[in-house]
C-alpha cells in the first residue's frame, strides 16, 4: 500500500504551490477550478510518486492559532538524502523569509530534521 496523496487546505494557492515547487521540486498540474463550489485545487507531484493536493475554498475557517499544536495531521516530512542538504536547504528557506521553528538537529529517534512554517 502506498499513501496517493494528502490534502491541504490553504488560502493562498499559489503561494504554496511556488513553495513546494521551489524548494521540492515539486511538479504541478493545470489548476481545477469548480466556480458552483468555489473550490480551488492543484496536485503536486514528487518524484517518489507521493503527490499533494493544495486546496482552496472560501468557507473553510482559518485555525485560531496557526503555530498552536492540536489534534490532527502535524507535520510531514521530505526525504533530502544528507545532513548537509537539509542544512543547505533550512539556510535557503531562512533567507528568503520562510519561519524556521526547528534548527537543524538529530532527533531522539534517529532522523537529522529541521522544521519549517510554509
Amino acid at each position: 500500500m502506498i499513501i496517493e496523496h494528502i490534502a491541504i487546505w490553504t488560502n493562498d494557492l499559489e503561494k504554496m504551490k511556488s513553495f513546494y515547487m521551489c524548494y521540492f521540486e515539486a511538479k504541478c498540474n493545470h489548476k481545477y477550478h469548480n466556480p458552483t463550489k468555489q473550490f480551488e485545487s492543484y496536485f503536486l507531484s514528487f518524484e517518489a510518486g507521493t503527490r499533494i493536493e493544495l486546496m482552496k475554498k472560501p468557507q473553510i475557517p482559518e485555525r485560531d492559532n496557526p503555530k498552536t499544536e492540536m489534534v490532527g495531521i502535524t507535520h510531514f516530512a521530505f526525504k533530502l538524502g544528507n545532513e548537509q542538504k537539509v542544512d543547505e536547504l533550512t539556510e535557503l528557506m531562512r533567507q528568503e523569509g520562510i519561519q524556521i521553528i526547528g534548527e537543524p538537529r538529530r532527533t531522539g529517534d534517529g532522523y537529522y530534521e529541521s522544521v519549517v512554517l510554509a
